[in-house]
């Protein structure tokens, strides 16, 4: 439960769930998944292709944001920060390449990482660990869903 004190400490609020928009990989609106029970976030990416570019390690991946519609894509690039072991909420563990990347949520803009791996057995295409929750400054309200205003018809961002 938030309270008023919560509110004076400059925190904002988001619901369980919320629309993302990632500006940097061309990604204009993705549903997230709020989960406190995960320190790192995690994308939905496909053909993870790495590649080097200047002497550094980039890689090229596909992201279709829409759930269970795979005819939507979202072609992205990014550097590689790091590769990550990760374990998911089944107990398996999987190395990730880790991304970072401008993250907004309704008017708040902010950097954090994001592991890449396939999410098409998952309800969200995205979930937000707390390690972005706190780069955001972000309090949750259990109670609510997009909080900061839903994206009401995401398919026609990507027309």
């Amino acid at each position: 439960m938030v309270t008023p004190q919560d509110k004076k400490q400059n925190n904002k609020i988001i619901g369980r769930r919320e629309w993302c928009c990632f500006s940097d990989l061309n990604i204009p609106a993705i549903k997230a998944k709020i989960d406190t029970g995960a320190k790192t976030s995690a994308l939905h990416a496909d053909h993870i292709e790495p590649f080097q570019k200047e002497g550094k390690s980039y890689i090229k991946f596909i992201v279709h944001p829409i759930q269970k519609n795979r005819d939507i894509t979202c072609h992205c690039e990014a550097e590689v920060k790091d590769h990550r072991f990760i374990t998911s909420s089944n107990g398996e563990r999987e190395k990730r390449y880790v991304i970072e990347t401008k993250f907004h949520i309704g008017d708040t803009a902010f950097i954090a990482d994001i592991t890449l791996t396939t999410r098409y057995s998952m309800t969200y295409r995205m979930l937000l660990g707390r390690d972005a929750l706190v780069a955001g400054n972000f309090m949750i309200d259990v109670t609510k869903s997009y909080i900061t205003g839903q994206q009401k018809n995401a398919k026609t961002l990507y027309r």
